[in-house]
């Protein structure tokens, strides 16, 4: 990870904040949060709860399964069931009162990175954190999901609190679990699988790794949920340093970028460019909330 110097002096606890995230920083944005409101789509669904939608028949949670009736929308036939009994059978919903806020944060190596500001992940858990406050301000049901290279796991949503606290406490003290490698293709699938229908959708990344299979699932998971994309970027991914000899790490390994080198800069650039021109298409194609959050931007100001 490459962290440039501050230019003034600053506390060991000020520094610390900038590269690892902690549960006193969670808390301390309780008090910001209740200034803000989350996303809600542009019509207005047939259902008790306070938000507006485009998905008709948000706001309903799958109930039970019983024998088709005359009268029951063709919609609503269970075809599983039916194929595995020979008789018709129809889903029966429940209404919400609360929608469930699902919020995914990438913890992937990538985002332990930073020129300026604080890494990646820092940021993003901020956001995470600031989303979860609002939730449950507004009295819906908070949940998640937490990813890396190597491990990937989900919180249900629940009401309250705890559900905040539980999702803060696995922001916090995150490590990889499973000895497996989580492509962000892989974690889409599973969060097509776990965001229930209705859900509000969070997914804060870089997305690196961005591909058609990842397209593909969040298609799928657009036709039921309202999704927003934050982007998190580093200034330096925009923009490469003047002409020298930069050395980067991660702890283990070096590498030497000469940004004298034109065509590799422009490559270099090119490629977070595209990234970024690719969530913003598929964005406006689905109707998805799309926004951008270098690591020095003030979290707040971006969900104002």
């Amino acid at each position: 990870m490459m962290v440039a110097l501050p230019k003034k002096p600053v506390s060991d606890e000020a520094s610390n904040d900038r590269v690892e995230i902690t549960l006193k920083t969670l808390l301390r944005l309780a008090r910001p949060a209740a200034s803000l409101s989350l996303y809600r789509s542009g019509m207005r669904a047939q259902q008790s709860g306070g938000y507006v939608s485009r998905f008709k028949g948000r706001g309903m949670e799958f109930d039970e399964t019983r024998l088709y009736q005359p009268g029951d929308d063709v919609r609503s036939i269970d075809w599983r069931v039916t194929a595995r009994t020979g008789k018709p059978h129809t889903k029966l919903y429940r209404e919400e009162r609360e929608r469930p806020v699902f919020i995914s944060v990438d913890y992937r190596n990538a985002m332990k990175f930073a020129t300026r500001g604080v890494f990646k992940f820092v940021q993003a858990a901020k956001l995470a954190g600031l989303l979860a406050w609002i939730g449950q301000n507004n009295g819906d049901r908070v949940g998640g999901q937490i990813f890396s290279d190597r491990s990937c796991f989900e919180l249900k949503p629940q009401n309250g609190k705890h559900a905040v606290l539980r999702f803060f406490s696995s922001l916090v003290n995150f490590f990889d679990q499973e000895q497996q490698e989580f492509s962000l293709e892989h974690v889409l699938s599973r969060l097509t699988q776990h965001a229930r229908p209705g859900s509000l959708v969070y997914i804060i990344s870089d997305f690196r790794g961005l591909n058609l299979k990842c397209r593909n699932h969040l298609t799928r998971l657009s036709r039921h949920c309202d999704v927003v994309l934050i982007m998190i970027y580093d200034p330096l991914e925009v923009h490469l340093p003047e002409n020298g000899n930069y050395r980067f790490t991660n702890g283990q390994k070096d590498i030497l970028v000469d940004t004298g080198d034109t065509q590799r800069v422009s490559q270099y650039q090119h490629k977070f460019i595209q990234r970024k021109l690719d969530l913003q298409n598929l964005s406006r194609k689905l109707n998805l909330e799309f926004l951008l959050c270098s690591t020095r931007d003030d979290p707040v100001q971006i969900l104002r």
